[in-house]
């Protein structure tokens, strides 16, 4: 059931109208305040009115209260975790410190959403949702590729039947990015590195969330760039019943092909890779209004149905601020996330299958 009192804020999204109140807002901190939390993080936790951005842990560059007057930089971790007001704590870390973090924060008392890869293994993930079990507090994944503009549209055509029984679908996350990160912990060989936990989780997620879990698991995965030490192109292989579902992802795609192509018994839809969300983020943009996540005409999908001439099928609109809302009804009103911890559970076996798959040359059962 959904949380209404009296007015204090409406926000509009789609044609649903959300109505928040006067109740007390979640306080909320991030674990950095650099790129993703200044991009993907912070603008939907000051605009929803169910929260309020107490501030951020920042380890030099003091910028948050600055970018957003009376929050906090708090000077270290602890910090965070000891002040009893923050309830919610968004581990948005390197990958590496994601189960340190996270288990930190559920053992102080407070809910917690994680960035993904989840985590570096299977064995942290089951062990952060048991933790929460244990605690009874929230975990969740910050899965945000969910809302998309792109995917929403795709999801979309395959709920509706019209392109039959999928028997392959093909998902992209391409980029022509030949230099490597400056960012060492992208780059430097250990836990968390490397494009198949950076993107991989982004197209596994959503693999997942279309077709639930597969029975197998291949991958080619290597190293394409001079001097790097980390895996850069991966192709992962799920195996379902009657279909077959390929992850692809790498850095040297100057003219990608659709991010995303489904093949059915009656038919076949493509699309590209069009969401402007993360794009407008960055320049500063505030994530609401009727252009938000909007796409443009040209980035129409494809839709070729058997005995029908191909159609250009018009964009759903991308919605970043529909997880946070999800975070707020999950903590406020005892919804059920939308992207809990077993979900990154389950994409961190796919994972582990591949890289098992790449050490001994095998299809690997899930």
């Amino acid at each position: 059931m959904r949380v209404f009192f009296s007015f204090k804020f409406v926000y509009v999204k789609r044609s649903e109208l959300f109505i928040f109140t006067s109740m007390k807002p979640i306080e909320t901190a991030l674990l950095s305040f650099g790129m993703s939390g200044r991009v993907f993080h912070a603008p939907f936790i000051q605009l929803h009115p169910g929260f309020n951005l107490r501030g951020s842990w920042e380890r030099s560059n003091k910028k948050i209260e600055n970018a957003y007057p009376g929050t906090t930089s708090y000077d270290s971790m602890e910090a965070v975790l000891a002040d009893p007001s923050i309830e919610l704590v968004i581990v948005n870390t390197p990958i590496y410190s994601h189960f340190e973090y996270a288990s930190a924060a559920l053992k102080a008392g407070k809910h917690v959403v994680v960035e993904k890869a989840f985590t570096c293994n299977t064995a942290e993930a089951e062990a952060l949702v048991s933790l929460a079990q244990e605690v009874d507090k929230k975990i969740i994944v910050y899965q945000n590729r969910r809302w998309d503009s792109d995917f929403l549209t795709l999801k979309k055509v395959h709920e509706s039947g019209v392109l039959g029984e999928i028997v392959e679908a093909e998902f992209h996350f391409d980029r022509y990015n030949p230099l490597m990160s400056p960012k060492r912990h992208k780059e430097d060989a250990g836990p968390g590195a490397g494009i198949v936990t950076d993107l991989g989780p982004h197209l596994i997620d959503q693999a997942l969330h279309l077709f639930g879990k597969p029975t197998h698991i291949f991958a080619d995965l290597r190293k394409t760039r001079p001097g790097t030490e980390v895996i850069d192109l991966f192709e992962i292989l799920l195996y379902y019943p009657a279909l077959r579902v390929r992850l692809k992802s790498g850095y040297y795609f100057k003219e990608p092909i659709p991010a995303f192509q489904l093949h059915g018994t009656k038919g076949s839809f493509i699309k590209t890779r069009s969401d402007r969300q993360e794009v407008d983020l960055d320049k500063g943009h505030v994530p609401m209004g009727e252009n938000w996540g909007v796409d443009a005409p040209n980035e129409y999908g494809l839709l070729h149905v058997d005995g029908s001439s191909p159609e250009r099928v018009p964009s759903e609109k991308g919605e970043y601020m529909a997880f946070y809302e999800n975070v707020f009804q999950s903590l406020r009103s005892g919804a059920a996330p939308a992207v809990p911890g077993e979900d990154g559970i389950a994409s961190m076996r796919v994972i582990d299958a591949a890289y098992e798959s790449l050490e001994k040359q095998a299809v690997i059962s899930y």
